[in-house]
């Protein structure tokens, strides 16, 4: 009964933990927000500063898992590319080593503390108190600790149960058992963490807790998997390069690990201290290695799940500097103009392409791009709002409220697209299939739009002959032959594809306006810019 009331008391200590670990992760996710979305989105280009992000991140959080689960949310988002997530992932595992260290060097000791001071910081009135919980949840994760270490004490005197752990077991039944148990909980460091506790205690022996918290390794990548089913090819291959990356690891230093185990047993340290280096060390290594060689392996799982035809070229997002001269802030943000009515033609080129064909890859990648759109207004209109705080002439506030304003209609362009697809979001919903008559017209309407497109961005670039008025006539006398006809489909009985037609042609009235109203604006800009100059 008492071996029974011990481990009782312990397997609660540990659900403390978990509780703790996930409340302390869920709250430091609230404080960062959108900004820490967008903070990975734009400086993951260089994999170097990608895998320390990653670290950083998880050592913040305290779970590698919420980091993949968050990357690969932002791969299917658009926000990041598959190539640039993968260091990210790299990273995590790095992350992860800093719970071993911090329990390994008993600094838990100070959780009291940290509970009390976040206690009081939640009950402020001011800026500070939006720490306080996570401050409180993490002293609490380490204040568990300590209570799965004390219920866990009685068992030093229990042979048999000392017997069973000391021992040397095999390596691949402890990989396996840390695979398994981490997978259960989602979390390898609260593997890891109750490892380097036991080992604390003298409950475990080196042999058997190392291989433990390599299987852990393995086992945190169920999360991003079971994440993913719903999502697209990217954040697929993310969550697999997750998998690959940490069986890769264990595959190749597993062996060199266990060949050394006996000098690694003989190290004259605490176990404990022992053990967190090992995690430190094969994390560390297996984060080189693979970054080493990122270019064949992300190559590698191209091949392996095909090359994402969802993934896509990025619009620049533009980097705000205080002292930046202001010709440089206005030359860049001309220049992203012309990509992003590119990017918004491409869009409404697959937005129309789904709505006639009913191929899923195709709807999937619109999607994407539409939710990628949505990331960059906020980005847009939030740089807009710095650099209006610092122009120094009314000069240079007409320039940047021109460019507001052309980029507005733009994002104003970008809705209706997005109509365009709501439309094609209900017909799947009530399983609308157009006939060929309504098809026909629908891809007639498309390719009047997209000359439309053309001709503007004709404009933008520079071509002296652009037939815009002629281009927007005649896609509207397109529109007035397409309502017509209309009428007539929406008079025979059992066409319930023409009400889906009835919402594309209002969706594509109003993109044609706006289209048109953004042409108008541009040729202002640029007859005010040639009158400037003379």
């Amino acid at each position: 009964m008492e071996v029974f009331a011990v481990i009782t008391a312990a397997v609660t200590a540990v659900i403390l933990f978990v509780f703790g670990l996930d409340h302390f992760s869920a709250e430091i996710q609230k404080i960062s927000g959108e900004r820490f979305r967008r903070f990975l989105g734009r400086t993951t280009k260089i994999p170097v500063i990608g895998v320390l992000l990653g670290a950083l991140i998880t050592a913040v959080i305290q779970s590698s898992s919420a980091t993949s689960v968050i990357t690969i949310s932002l791969v299917n988002a658009g926000v990041l590319s598959f190539k640039n997530s993968v260091a990210i992932i790299f990273g995590s595992n790095i992350g992860t080593t800093v719970t071993a260290q911090l329990v390994a060097f008993k600094l838990t000791n100070f959780a009291p503390w940290l509970i009390i001071l976040g206690f009081i910081l939640s009950l402020m009135q001011n800026r500070l108190s939006i720490f306080g919980k996570s401050i409180f949840y993490f002293g609490f994760v380490f204040f568990t600790l300590n209570l799965i270490s004390d219920s866990l004490s009685p068992l030093q005197q229990n042979e048999a149960f000392l017997n069973l752990l000391l021992e040397p077991q095999s390596p691949m039944i402890a990989i396996l058992v840390g695979c398994v148990f981490t997978a259960i909980i989602q979390s390898s460091s609260v593997t890891t963490a109750l490892a380097i506790v036991f080992t604390q205690q003298g409950l475990l022996g080196l042999e058997n807790a190392i291989p433990l918290i390599m299987g852990a390794n393995i086992g945190t990548t169920a999360t991003a998997l079971i994440a993913v089913f719903n999502m697209d090819l990217a954040a697929k291959k993310t969550a697999f390069s997750h998998f690959l990356f940490n069986v890769g690891g264990v595959v190749v230093f597993a062996p060199v690990i266990l060949l050394f185990i006996d000098r690694i047993t003989s190290i004259e340290m605490d176990p404990e201290i022992v053990l967190a280096g090992v995690h430190l060390v094969f994390n560390l290594a297996t984060s080189l290695l693979f970054i080493v060689f990122i270019n064949p392996f992300t190559r590698f799982v191209d091949m392996v799940l095909g090359e994402g035809k969802g993934e896509f070229e990025r619009v620049g997002l533009p980097s705000f500097n205080a002292d930046a001269e202001f010709e440089e802030i206005r030359a860049e943000i001309n220049e992203n103009l012309g990509t992003l009515l590119e990017f918004l033609q491409e869009n409404y080129n697959l937005v129309t392409l789904s709505i006639e064909t009913n191929y899923r890859g195709i709807y999937e990648t619109s999607a994407k791009r539409i939710e990628y759109v949505e990331f960059l207004k906020n980005e847009y209109m939030g740089y807009f709002s710095k650099v209006i705080g610092i122009t120094t002439c009314e000069d240079e506030s007409k320039v940047m409220l021109s460019l507001i304003t052309r980029f507005d209609y733009l994002f104003q362009i970008h809705d209706s697209i997005d109509d365009l697809f709501a439309t094609k979001r209900v017909m799947n919903a009530n399983f609308i299939e157009l006939k060929s008559d309504i098809l026909l017209l629908i891809r007639e309407l498309a390719g009047q739009t997209l000359a439309l497109f053309d001709e503007i961005h004709k404009s933008i670039s520079g071509v002296s002959e652009t037939n815009i008025s002629a281009t927007a006539r005649d896609l509207q006398r397109l529109l007035d032959r397409v309502n017509r006809d209309m009428l007539r489909l929406l008079a025979e009985p059992g066409r319930r594809d023409a009400g889906s037609l009835t919402n594309i042609v209002t969706y594509s009235i109003r993109l044609k306006d706006k289209l048109v109203n953004f042409a108008h604006i541009e040729a202002a800009h640029t007859s005010s810019s040639a009158a400037s100059k003379t």
